[in-house]
Order: structure tokens, then C-alpha cells, then sequence
């Protein structure tokens, strides 16, 4: 196990003393799941989870107050019972994205777990790009003898399982995670077993989302036609709408089945199964949609004032696992930045791969779309 974890982690960890650990160590403790914390100090939802996560932590080991480096059991003679296993197997490395020194020291100063060198930035800047970290705060658990990833979505684990009863949080059977009634947009209800030896797709959507909202459209008509065709399959919904009337609105669009939106713990469940991470806007996706945010309003007023719906919808996309997904099914590169028309009905794409896109560009590039200058590509 050591040698995994020094290829991944390097000979050396600090505590939020500064005190050095060798990584050898963490096996002869017996770690066996180890908890990745991507973060930085300048983020206030990262300050937010180490508040959350050193009291989980705590609760896991025993003791709030107890360093990484403590003993894991009770001292000889305690006449205490033995020790949960999850007191001493769980162990988590704070991987910082924090471009100055002071500002990580004071940050990681309070944490209780260890903590990759401020130095190390080569080793985390593999560890950001391995894990494919989009997104911060971000917690995966990996298995400290294979390095497999356990949970993707290790803040799920933190909200759900807030004291560690279903430690180590890995993989279940889909069967077990997806068991209970689900619903049709008719009100009507069947229980998740009677889909036993169908195909299934599990589709994560949500109203809010306009990429989702162009896929929800092709992929009824797909559906239809396997459908049609006798083909044993169904999809189920697992909805990431910010109320309930936003998912029946949603879901009224729908032919196929649902997660009942009150059914918040399974449709969490889903999400740590298939690792499902909603992003939260940055600087980057700010300063995007103050650039393509005055174009979009000049193009919806002009149809508007003609009583016509606007023939495009504008987003910004960021780097996440929706975005991952569309990014997939329409084969677009992964150059950024990177501007670019969807047809989802015709099922044609307009890419413009630039070094800067500026609002020129972008008003340059609609007015050829909508001009029917620009030449598409399939998807």
C-alpha cells in the first residue's frame, strides 16, 4: 500500500503545524480509504466544507481535537471497546490550488487532517489533472491499497452520511440504490422492479440547464423510436431543479419515468453513484457571461419587438460534468475557449476555435449563424 500512496502523494506530508509525516506511515496505521480535499484558501465554500468536514472527521476518528498523526486505538490498559474501524482507517490530504504561501499556511493551519506541501505544486497540479478536478470545494475517496476511486462525490457523503454509518461509501448495485416507487408525468407510479431485465439509462437533467433542456428534445425522439421498436429500455429522470415546480414543469415534457423529486436521498444516492457534481460559477464564467450577455439581449430584444421567439438560447458553459457530457455527445473539441452553435433538431453544429473571443467575435459569429452564412458540421 505505501507504494501507491508515495507515487501519489510523494515521501512527505505536513499537518497544519507545519510538523512533517512520512506517507509510509499512513500504511502501517492501517489506512484504507484515503479522502482527497481540493480546495484553497481563497474560496469561501472551501472555508465553509473544512468547518463541515473537520467536525465529520472528528466524529470519524473519535476525537475533534485529535491530530492527523494520533494513535488510532485506546493506550494499553483503557478497558475501552475496540475502536469503530472508521476511526482508524480514514485519513484525508488537503490539495491546495493556492498561489501564495501565507494565505495556505493560515488556511490550513486549524485543519486536522494533513496536508500536501505548499512546494509540492507540480504533484498537485497531477493530482487536479488525474482526478479531472473541474470544480472546487471537490472530496473523492480512493482505496489507499489499489487507488480506485470510491466516491467521486465525497461532499454528498459528508451532507448524507454526516456520522459515518455507511463507511466506506463505496459502489452499490444500482438496483439497491435505484429501489422505490418512480414516477410517470400522468401521476401514475411503478415500482423500480418491474424494470428488471430492461435496459436502462439514468438521465441527469434539469430545467435551469438550456444544453440539457436542446438534448431533452432529441432524446425524446430517440426514446420514442426504441420505444416503438419493442425494445425493453426506459430512462429515469434524476432531476437537479432548484424546486419542485421547476421539475414537473420539466418532467410535464418527459415520456419516460422520474425520481420523485421529494425523494431527496435517492436522488443524492444517484449522484455519488455515477459521481454527478453540480459546478458553481467562477471568475471565468463571470467575466464569459458579462461578454456574451449584452449580444444575447440585443438579438432576444430585436426578435421580441418583431413577436418572434428568439431563434438561439445563450449559456455559458463551464468545466463540469454536464458540460463533460454534451461536450461527449456532440464530439466537440476540448479547446478553450471555445464558442459554438448547437442545432440540436438538425443535429448540426457551428464551432469557432479562437484564441480570444471578444464581443466582436461573438456578434460577428451569431449574425453569420442566423445569416446562414456559416457551414455546419454533423453530430
Amino acid at each position: 500500500m505505501s507504494g501507491f500512496l508515495e507515487e501519489l502523494l510523494g515521501e512527505k506530508l505536513v499537518t497544519g503545524g507545519g510538523e512533517e509525516v512520512d506517507v509510509h506511515s499512513l500504511a502501517a496505521r492501517g489506512i484504507s480509504l484515503l479522502g482527497l480535499y481540493f480546495g484553497c484558501s481563497l474560496s469561501a465554500p472551501c472555508a465553509q466544507l473544512s468547518a463541515s468536514l473537520a467536525a465529520f472527521y472528528g466524529r470519524l476518528r473519535g476525537d475533534a481535537a485529535a491530530g492527523p498523526g494520533a494513535g488510532a486505538g485506546p493506550g494499553p490498559g483503557a478497558g475501552a471497546a475496540a475502536e469503530p474501524e472508521s476511526r482508524r482507517r480514514l485519513e484525508i490530504v488537503f490539495v491546495s490550488s493556492d498561489q501564495d504561501q501565507r494565505q495556505w499556511q493560515d488556511f490550513v493551519r486549524d485543519m486536522p487532517w494533513l496536508a500536501l506541501p505548499y512546494k509540492e505544486k507540480h504533484r498537485k497540479l497531477k493530482l487536479w489533472n488525474k482526478y479531472r478536478i473541474s470544480n472546487i470545494p471537490s472530496l473523492i475517496f480512493l482505496d489507499a491499497t489499489t487507488g480506485k476511486v470510491v466516491c467521486r462525490n465525497g461532499l454528498l457523503v459528508i451532507r448524507d452520511d454526516p456520522e459515518g454509518l455507511e463507511f466506506p461509501w463505496g459502489p452499490k448495485p444500482f438496483r439497491e440504490v435505484i429501489a422505490g416507487p418512480l414516477l410517470r408525468n400522468d401521476g401514475q407510479s411503478l415500482e423500480s422492479s418491474s424494470l428488471e431485465g430492461s435496459h436502462v439509462g439514468v438521465y441527469f437533467s434539469a430545467h435551469w440547464c438550456p444544453p440539457c433542456r436542446s438534448l431533452t428534445r432529441v432524446l425524446v425522439e430517440s426514446y420514442r423510436k426504441i420505444k416503438e421498436a419493442g425494445q425493453k429500455f426506459e430512462i429515469i429522470f434524476v432531476s437537479a431543479d432548484r424546486s419542485e415546480d421547476s421539475f414537473k414543469q420539466y418532467f410535464s415534457e418527459m415520456p419516460w419515468l422520474a425520481v420523485p423529486y421529494t425523494d431527496e436521498a435517492r436522488r443524492s444516492r444517484l449522484n455519488r453513484l455515477y459521481g454527478i457534481q453540480d459546478s458553481e460559477d467562477d471568475g471565468e464564467s463571470e467575466a464569459a457571461k458579462q461578454l456574451i450577455q449584452p449580444i444575447a439581449e440585443k438579438i432576444i430584444a430585436k426578435y421580441k419587438a418583431k413577436e418572434e421567439e428568439a431563434p438561439l438560447l445563450f449559456f455559458v458553459a463551464g468545466e463540469d460534468d454536464m458540460t463533460d457530457s454534451l461536450r461527449d455527445y456532440t464530439n466537440l473539441p476540448e479547446a478553450a475557449p471555445l464558442l459554438t452553435i448547437l442545432d440540436m433538431s438538425a443535429r448540426a453544429k457551428y464551432v469557432m476555435d479562437v484564441e480570444e473571443i471578444t464581443p466582436a467575435i461573438v456578434e460577428a459569429f451569431v449574425n453569420d449563424f442566423l445569416a446562414e452564412k456559416l457551414k455546419p458540421e454533423p453530430i
